[in-house]
């Protein structure tokens, strides 16, 4: 894998609420890049609505790719949970760890409405799992399996930051789940660690659509946010000995890599 590393998440191509418009718009943020790990959620897989527009962009993201000279790393996520590549994957010895982040919660996403009123889908699925509260793959798989057997059916028809808000707020237990898991994203993070990969000092996940840092049990849980009003995003690098992090600045006619806010050096 080609260094500089650069690592994004929750794209979601074709999404009704992406910022993300014109493809062109990321070629900045690949520019310089040896490799482009997109962690999750990159395009819209389940929503019938939005699937073409979805995979007409991933081919039109592949070309800017392309020719920025940027090999590319896709992870699923519980938006493309049909992919059949990895669902995480382990740098620096095992001191860094990318995957989603849906595994770090029992029911995956306890903010969807489908996964409010399926809780025994979500016991089945474990009950076919019983693996999963030890092993990584196993646990991933489970978090798969709930995004495939509880698809959405609601999909928010606006994108502005109003509409978004009052979509998050009915009904009143999808803003409670949201508001605790943004609070746990720490915790939540060092516990997965600990059970699923010990070695693991810093843990990279979007998901939560939270960009934030967190620092629990000795870990690090980075969340580089999401391309989805209200965002924002951020990137992660890692170049070998450093892991550095910064936010995506959205200009009129592009994103940026904003300046660099936190690094670490990793022996």
């Amino acid at each position: 894998m080609r260094l500089p590393i650069r690592i994004f998440s929750d794209l979601h191509l074709g999404h009704r609420a992406s910022r993300i418009t014109d493809l062109e718009e990321l070629r900045p943020l690949f520019s310089g890049a040896g490799t482009v790990v997109f962690n999750g959620d990159t395009w819209e897989e389940m929503a019938e609505l939005w699937k073409p527009r979805s995979a007409e962009m991933l081919a039109g993201m592949k070309r800017v790719l392309k020719e920025e000279g940027c090999d590319s790393v896709f992870l699923r996520g519980n938006h493309d949970p049909g992919w059949k590549g990895p669902a995480y994957l382990s740098l620096a010895e095992g001191k860094i760890l990318i995957t989603h982040g849906d595994a770090l919660i029992r029911n995956a996403s306890p903010w969807k409405r489908e996964v409010l009123s399926g809780k025994a889908v979500v016991e089945g699925i474990w009950s076919n799992h019983p693996d999963a509260s030890h092993d990584l793959e196993s646990r991933l798989e489970v978090a798969r399996q709930i995004a495939i057997q509880l698809q959405s059916r609601h999909l928010p028809n606006a994108r502005n930051l109003f509409s978004r808000a009052i979509d998050a707020l009915w009904p009143p237990r999808r803003a409670l789940a949201m508001l605790s898991a943004w609070s746990r994203q720490g915790s939540l993070g060092a516990e997965f660690c600990q059970t699923y990969s010990p070695e693991t000092e810093f843990l990279i996940l979007g998901h939560f659509h939270r960009r934030a840092i967190h620092s629990s049990h000795g870990r690090t849980v980075i969340n580089t946010g999401s391309f989805v009003v209200p965002g924002p995003a951020s990137w992660v690098s890692w170049d070998g000995k450093a892991l550095s992090t910064g936010s995506v600045k959205k200009y009129r006619d592009s994103f940026a890599l904003g300046p660099t806010s936190r690094s670490w050096e990793i022996f």
